[in-house]
């Protein structure tokens, strides 16, 4: 389903070997080059049998196939105060049909302006025998390639309709963009995960909390994924590229004496099991997001605020992803029911002049930190490159996928999808520069300064953000919201920071990019995962700390019903560290 709220997931075979777009930038296990799979064979002859014999009644034939299976091995394991909770393993192929009728310049993907549905959601995800039997696989492709020729036929004829009786569009870019041919093999992964020793460590750890008897709900989390993806396409591209995914969750949460629900959460990501921390780096972790919570318990409310605030590296860098990223993504400069908010602003300025952006899915680490949105060829098989975004504060690009737009002519390898859904541009690595930096304290005497010119009392800190989501539609209101975790008001008088609870962040991104007066010089990396119309992709972001002369935040949602009746179990456990508070209602 397509949504325009986005939120912080022809030839056989060939035997070549291309080199990765950057060497050096992936973990070494991932690196290792092999020869195709079987699976690899099996696709290729089948989509030139499709490409040769594939027509319908009245001539029409595919002029671009693409089939690309999706291997994904997933763990997870939950424990919450010393118990494991979940325990999860599953190992699925899923096919993936994106087929073109038409050509380069129009095609049945095409955007309909006005009834039925405007855009191509994807083939959706077909299952694929795990093993390799070619005649099960080939069965599946060749029935499946059938009804989505069809389906593609039929809707050219309504593309066609479409451009005869609508007005005349103002973006006229091809629908598909001509890119070269890749070949590329990994080694396919499996997932390696030893379930009886991480269920040892997280019961471990997750019995931290049965010594705060106000924590009413916590978990210890680990996700893991091994995945390999097989593509071939009629343009002559072969891929099999692997990845492997780890991430250990926390989550700690309690009710406040007024009904608010209060959580925090925090996370560690890896491309490796090595990379995970120890069990005293997870350990303290945990304990940090109790302490936190249980602050914020006996925090006071936030009340609406227009001022000066400094948004922390992390937070900074959700910031930048969901107010600026998401619309700079190729396909929304001419889509017609976008707010094109940036489409006609090429070779303009749309940031201070201090400040460069730029995506880069080919960087793998920054520092000592795994980064999520890493990969070598992008879902449509165009290699990744570094996409310069902002230099100086001038838009100088688009993330483009195979879709063309007025002045981006080709894609530059951002062309993302969860499997099963359609392509489009997404963000990867966002990487935030600046040449106006100070060290982070001078940054926040900066904060007090601007608050002392504005008359202001106080200004913000936001130390950490969740997430949010941004609204990018013309029907709708131009506007985002930011879900910040960690809020503090720095006082202007010199009184210490005095933390906060139950703030929004909320704007329009034009009027808040306005508004950077300056950065820090600490540079700091959210990841996460990214869901917009292709589905959940993992994403990151890296960005400085950034002083911002003008910010708005409202009151959150706030739940009405009193916090429980009964005193919880832990509270008489031996080594419980709360005690009863005072005008409960129990």
């Amino acid at each position: 389903m397509k949504t325009n709220v986005v939120w912080i997931l022809s030839l056989a075979a060939a035997t070549a070997f291309a080199e990765p777009p950057k060497p050096g930038t992936a973990p070494p296990e991932a690196t290792k080059r092999v020869g195709p799979a079987p699976l690899m064979k099996e696709l290729a002859d089948e989509l030139t049998y499709s490409m040769e014999h594939l027509v319908a009644p009245d001539g029409a034939k595919p002029y671009y196939i693409n089939y690309t299976a999706y291997e994904e091995h997933t763990a997870s394991l939950g424990a919450s105060l010393g118990a494991v909770t979940q325990s999860q393993r599953n190992d699925e192929r899923n096919l993936n049909i994106d087929l073109r009728v038409g050509d380069y310049k129009v095609d049945n993907t095409h955007q309909l302006r006005g009834g039925g549905p405007s855009h191509v959601f994807g083939s959706g995800n077909i299952p694929l025998p795990l093993g390799d039997e070619p005649e099960a696989v080939r069965h599946a492709l060749w029935y499946h390639t059938d009804q989505i020729f069809k389906n593609a036929a039929k809707r050219l004829t309504q593309v066609k309709t479409d451009l005869k009786v609508k007005v005349e569009e103002e973006d006229q870019s091809d629908d598909f963009s001509r890119e070269q041919a890749h070949t590329y093999y990994e080694a396919p992964v499996q997932l390696e995960f030893d379930r009886d020793t991480w269920a040892q460590r997280l019961r471990k750890i997750s019995a931290i909390a049965r010594e705060h008897p106000l924590i009413y709900n916590s978990a210890v989390n680990i996700g893991a994924y091994a995945g390999t993806r097989y593509m071939v396409t009629s343009e002559g591209t072969r891929l099999q590229t692997s990845e492997r995914r780890f991430r250990v969750t926390m989550v700690a949460g309690t009710k406040a004496e007024d009904g608010m629900d209060l959580s925090q959460f925090f996370d560690f990501n890896a491309a490796s099991p090595e990379g995970l921390p120890d069990d005293k780096t997870i350990e303290d972790a945990f304990r940090k997001v109790i302490k936190q919570v249980l602050a914020l318990r006996e925090a006071p409310l936030a009340e609406p605020y227009i001022g000066p605030a400094i948004l922390r590296n992390r937070a900074s860098g959700v910031f930048f992803h969901e107010i600026f990223g998401h619309r700079i993504e190729g396909h929304r400069q001419k889509d017609v029911t976008e707010g094109q908010t940036f489409t006609k602003k090429l070779n303009q300025p749309v940031l201070p002049d201090f400040i460069s952006v730029y995506d880069d899915p080919t960087t793998a680490r920054l520092g000592d930190v795994d980064l999520r949105g890493f990969y070598r060829f992008d879902d449509e098989g165009v290699a990744a490159t570094r996409a310069a975004l902002v230099e100086n504060g001038v838009l100088k690009s688009f993330l483009m996928s195979r879709s063309p737009v007025k002045g981006c002519p080709n894609s530059n390898g951002h062309g993302r999808r969860q499997a099963g859904n359609a392509v489009v541009a997404r963000q990867a690595n966002l990487m935030v520069q600046s040449t106006k930096q100070m060290p982070f304290e001078k940054l926040r005497q900066a904060l007090i300064d601007e608050c002392t010119r504005q008359g202001r009392p106080y200004g913000l800190l936001f130390e950490d953000i969740s997430g949010g989501f941004t609204m990018t539609s013309r029907r709708g209101p131009q506007s985002f919201k930011v879900l910040p975790i960690v809020v503090y008001r720095v006082h202007a008088d010199g009184r210490p920071d005095e933390l906060i609870r139950g703030a929004d962040i909320v704007g329009t991104p034009l009027t808040s990019f306005e508004k950077i007066i300056a950065t820090g010089d600490d540079v700091g990396v959210f990841n996460g995962s990214c869901g917009a119309e292709s589905g959940w992709v993992p994403v990151s972001a890296a960005s400085p700390s950034i002083l911002v002369a003008t910010i708005e935040i409202e009151k959150r949602t706030r739940d009405q019903s009193r916090p429980p009746i009964l005193p919880p179990p832990l509270a008489s456990a031996p080594g419980s560290q709360e005690q009863e508070p005072k005008g409960a209602s129990w």
